[in-house]
Order: C-alpha cells, then structure tokens, then sequence
C-alpha cells in the first residue's frame, strides 16, 4: 500500500520561492522544474525509504532525495504509512533547518 504525501507550511514555501526564483529568467524552465520534482517526490508514496538518511542528522526516519540542484528532505512515519515533505533545499543552502 501506498504512502501518503503531504507537504509542510516550509516545504510548500521553499517550493514556491524556488520556481518564482527560476520563473523569473523561464518560466517554462519553472514549469519543467516543479514538474520534475513532484515525479520525483510522487515515488517515494511506493518507496518512501528509497531517499538517504540526511547525513547531518543521521537519524533514519528523515531522509532526502536529490533534485539537482534541490534536496528534497522528508520524514518518515512508518506506523501512519505517512511521508511529510519538510524541506525543498537548495543544496548550495548547506544544512536544511528541518524544525
């Protein structure tokens, strides 16, 4: 059974921030962008452990997948079959503030 997604207050910020950025020289580059990162969040709903363990917190229920030039960091809830999109980081950003 699938996971369910949901994004935080921040990640949905971050995501915003991140594509009116990009929209400002293309807007279709924007477009091809958010497109290409909701593929790539939509599958961890079937692999919600395919991300790594966030290196910086080591902790295995917070993880990340890359969307260059973004770190897609999210947690894990096992138990609610749930996955929470925290941050949409870019990664030159350094350590994403996940609280």
């Amino acid at each position: 059974m699938a996971f369910q997604l949901i994004w935080s207050p921040s990640a949905k910020y971050d995501l915003k921030d991140l594509t009116t950025f990009i929209a400002e020289d293309s807007p279709s580059a924007a477009k091809r962008f958010v497109k290409s990162l909701f593929q790539t969040v939509e599958r961890l709903a079937d692999f919600p452990e395919s991300g790594r363990v966030v290196p910086e917190f080591n902790e295995p229920l917070i993880r990340e997948v890359i969307r260059k030039p973004c770190r897609i960091v999210y947690r894990l809830d096992n138990d609610k079959q749930l996955i929470e999109i925290v941050r949409v980081w870019h990664a030159a950003r350094g350590t994403p503030d996940i609280l």
